[in-house]
């Protein structure tokens, strides 16, 4: 039950960066999406804060004493979230789960290879390298070669752009990366996940609001057609405080491999079920039997780097 209910939290969250993408439309700008989803994403977790409080003991002084990093988490969310909004109407549902999770593989084994942020040290040995020539092998089957022939015809230009936007999630992935283990880190310091995530959403809301007073962009938080507005395109920051919540739960039940496994496939599934069947209006992008052997092997790698690495 607990492996069904990653897979699920996995697939909102697939879900958030649809309907984020939805609310750009109608705020006409990324930040204003952004801020919007993450204020939603802090009330939520500040709600389950009140109904399950927990007391850490912990001074101003020895909150001074925590290393600068571990502050960071709501700025590298910010970031990450920002670029996904961006990504989805050029790469669609699959790709946008893809290519970050990609980067996500590549900066966790940076991480555990040179023990950053205070993880522990877990070298790249056979298996893992195994493992990663096998999500490499699953990326190309489900993101190249399906597009293969319409590479070979597009012209330079496209084909640049297309690779800068998948560069773009790539580096999204890694971000989000960094920021699990910087929250992480925090959670640790709080002696309590939920603090830990509530802090960097707050953080990251906060950033959020005042690059959109600096840009003079707040008059169009208050023009947004409220009115017009479907109310499904306001639960994106709840899905978001969902996932962060229901990643706190299942780390100290099943692990963090397993819980990495769970929400990774729930995060590629919920990209298929989007681009096929044009969930939400989402421009429909027909599933080819190669992608569904790519993700197969994609995963199958990244259970070898988890559990053999």
């Amino acid at each position: 039950m607990l492996l069904i209910f990653g897979i699920f939290i996995g697939m909102g969250l697939s879900l958030q960066t649809l309907i984020n993408s939805r609310l750009r439309s109608y705020s006409e700008s990324p930040f204003i999406a952004s801020l919007i989803s993450f204020s939603i994403g802090t009330l939520f977790l500040s709600l389950l804060l009140w109904f399950y409080p927990h007391s850490s003991d912990i001074s101003l002084n020895q909150l001074s004493s925590f290393p600068y990093w571990v502050w960071i988490g709501g700025a590298l969310g910010v970031v990450a979230l920002t670029t996904n909004i961006l990504l989805f109407p050029y790469l669609g549902g699959l790709q946008t789960a893809i290519m970050p999770i990609l980067g996500q593989i590549i900066m966790g084994l940076i991480i555990d290879q040179f023990g950053w942020f205070n993880s522990p040290v877990h070298p790249i040995n056979g298996i893992k390298f195994f493992g990663i020539i096998l999500v490499l092998s699953g990326i190309f089957c489900a993101v190249i070669l399906p597009e293969l022939r319409q590479l070979i015809r597009s012209s330079n230009q496209q084909t640049k752009m297309i690779w800068l936007w998948r560069s773009l999630g790539i580096i999204a992935g890694m971000l989000s990366a960094t920021q699990a283990s910087v929250n992480g880190e925090l959670g640790r310091l709080l002696h309590s996940p939920l603090q830990a995530a509530w802090v960097s959403f707050s953080v990251g809301t906060l950033i959020l609001l005042l690059w959109v007073i600096y840009q003079g962009k707040l008059p169009k938080l208050r023009q947004l057609p409220v009115h017009n507005m479907p109310i499904w395109v306001w639960t994106g920051g709840l899905l978001g405080g969902i996932f962060v919540f229901g990643c706190s739960l299942l780390v100290p039940q099943i692990g963090t491999g397993q819980t990495v496994i769970a929400t990774l496939l729930g995060m590629i599934i919920g990209g298929l079920i989007i681009d096929h069947f044009a969930i939400l209006n989402a421009p429909q992008r027909k599933i080819k039997p190669i992608q569904l052997l790519g993700i197969l092997i994609l995963l199958t790698g990244v259970m070898f780097i988890r559990y053999y690495g």
